[in-house]
């Protein structure tokens, strides 16, 4: 709920000011509220998701954790992580 008052606020925001001025008071918001403005934002381009996609992830992290657990998954620290997407980013 308080995600949907907080996207309604900024869309009387974007109706009485530019671009500019929305980017402007976004940025005065704590960090908390600008990551979930953030994440509403980015959420609103996902369109309607498929049918059974969460059920779906929800199997596939269960399956995961379960290689986690069992001890047969290959873990990565952050630092290996860091560098494989930045080699990654490179090759674009």
């Amino acid at each position: 709920m308080r995600s949907l008052l907080l996207a309604c606020g900024f869309i009387y925001f974007m109706a009485n000011q530019s671009l500019a001025a929305v980017k402007a008071t976004a940025m005065d918001l704590p960090e908390d509220e600008r990551a979930e403005l953030a994440h509403d934002l980015v959420a609103s381009l996902d369109g309607t998701p498929d049918p059974g996609a969460i059920d779906q992830w929800d199997a596939e992290l269960l399956r995961r954790l379960a290689e986690v657990k069992a001890g047969t998954a290959e873990l990565h620290s952050r630092a290996e992580f860091r560098e494989r997407l930045k080699e990654r980013l490179q090759r674009r």
